[in-house]
Order: C-alpha cells, then sequence, then structure tokens
C-alpha cells in the first residue's frame, strides 16, 4: 500500500473512534484518563533524562510528541487532507517517517481505547488506585503482540529522525519547506520534522547520542511490559506506584 493511502486509513480509524468517543463521554473521558496515566509514567520512567542535559531536549520532544495526551486532531485533518501530496512536497525518507508516525498513531489509539474501555467496565471498590486499575486493563486487554509493535515503531520513528541528522543537506531544505508545506496545509508535520531534527542533531554532538537514547528507551519499556504481562498484580502496582513517584 503506497504511503498516502496508508496515511489515509490510519487517519480514518482514528477518526471513527474519536466518533465513537464523541457519541459516548464516559468512554472519552475514560481515554483521557488512560493517556494522562501514560504521560505520568513515561515522565517517571526517564525522569533521570528529563534532567539530563543531554537528553532532556529529546525526552521532553518524545514525551510531548509520541506519549502524551495531546489532541492531534488538527494534524490528523492535515494529513488526511494532503496525504497524496506528502510524496511530491517532501523527500522520501521524510514521507517513511510520516508513514510510520500514521502507523503509531492509529496503533497507540486503539490501544487506549480498549484500555479505556475494560478501565470503564471494571468494578472495583472505590478505594481502588489508579495504578490498579491501569494493571487490571493492561492485563485485561493483552495484546502483546500488538504492545511490542508500538514499541518498535516507537524506535523506528526515532532511528529515522536521527538518520535525518546525518543526510547532508536535510536541515536547510526542511527550512526551504516551510512556505510549500505550510501552503499545503502540512505545517504540524513540518513542525514535527523540524523539531524532532534540532532535537536529535543536538543529541548526537556528544557521547553516544541518539543511540543510547534510542537504547534506554527500549530496555526501559521492553522491561516494563514484561513485567505487566508477566508479574502479578501486586508487583506490577508496586512497580508502577514507585515510577509515578519519579515524575515531576
Amino acid at each position: 500500500m503506497e504511503a498516502a493511502n496508508i496515511i489515509r486509513d490510519a487517519v480514518a480509524r482514528v477518526s471513527r473512534l474519536r466518533q465513537t468517543h464523541q457519541d459516548s463521554p464516559d468512554l472519552a473521558r475514560m481515554v483521557g484518563t488512560v493517556k494522562a496515566f501514560q504521560a505520568r509514567r513515561f515522565a517517571g520512567s526517564y525522569a533521570d533524562l528529563l534532567k539530563s542535559g543531554q537528553y532532556r531536549p529529546a525526552a521532553q520532544f518524545f514525551l510531548e510528541e509520541l506519549y502524551s495526551n495531546k489532541d492531534y486532531t488538527a494534524r490528523d485533518e492535515q494529513f488526511a487532507r494532503i496525504a497524496g501530496a506528502l510524496q511530491r512536497i517532501f523527500p522520501q525518507q521524510v514521507v517513511q517517517t510520516a508513514v510510520s508516525m500514521a502507523r503509531l498513531h492509529v496503533l497507540t489509539e486503539e490501544l487506549d481505547d480498549a484500555m479505556a474501555q475494560h478501565w470503564l467496565a471494571q468494578r472495583c471498590d472505590a478505594g481502588t488506585s489508579e495504578c490498579a486499575h491501569y494493571v487490571n486493563a493492561w492485563c485485561a486487554v493483552g495484546r502483546a503482540a500488538d504492545r511490542r509493535e508500538q514499541l518498535a515503531t516507537v524506535l523506528t520513528v526515532g532511528r529515522e529522525l536521527d538518520r535525518f541528522t546525518r543526510t547532508h543537506g536535510l536541515r536547510m531544505l526542511l527550512r526551504m519547506m516551510r512556505q510549500p508545506a505550510a501552503m499545503a496545509g502540512l505545517s504540524s508535520l513540518q513542525q514535527f520534522l523540524e523539531g524532532g531534527f534540532d532535537t536529535f542533531a543536538a543529541m548526537g554532538k556528544s557521547g553516544a547520542g541518539a543511540a543510547l537514547f534510542l537504547e534506554t528507551i527500549q530496555t526501559r519499556e521492553t522491561e516494563l511490559m514484561n513485567l505487566l504481562f508477566d508479574a502479578d498484580a501486586v508487583t506490577s502496582e508496586t512497580k508502577l506506584v514507585a515510577i509515578l513517584g519519579q515524575a515531576r
């Protein structure tokens, strides 16, 4: 399937989920709860990187662009409206990143929706903690293969952004793309690409750079994922409580 069709399909699936949430305010509220919890969890898992001079911008970029509870409706509308023009406006490597983002977006939205539905359906005591609700919903949803794919796609986006920084002339090309992208209604994608490029370029100027950052993401996310799937509920809840305690 070509890039434009992949993006349109992803946006259409997300739009159907949004319509379902509009029709069910309780479910919409619970989706927001799941996303907010996951954003706090990410902030706790990477509290050290968020305080690091070298890695803080990259960790903040991932938190805001890939793990946040922000509303992506505007970006989705841009993608759907102009998907066919992506391949004419942007270089192929940029188009591939847009495809990766679309795939990640729809998978994340579907998993969050499934989590929210199970969380909403739980009949727990009033004193049940948010961490317990999350663990119960995680185990009920399962979908381990999708969780692994979600993480793999996050890392793919990161590696693609890192490769941008080693492509001669691409930063200048991105600057030159600002006006055409704005005229085509792709300003959100343009901002994401420029922000990602600058973040990864700065990170790569010293030490192991992006490689160590992405390896850290892979290791910590895999460890937590395995814990949530394999450990007993009390152990998982205790771990999440500790992680949230690290969040700013």
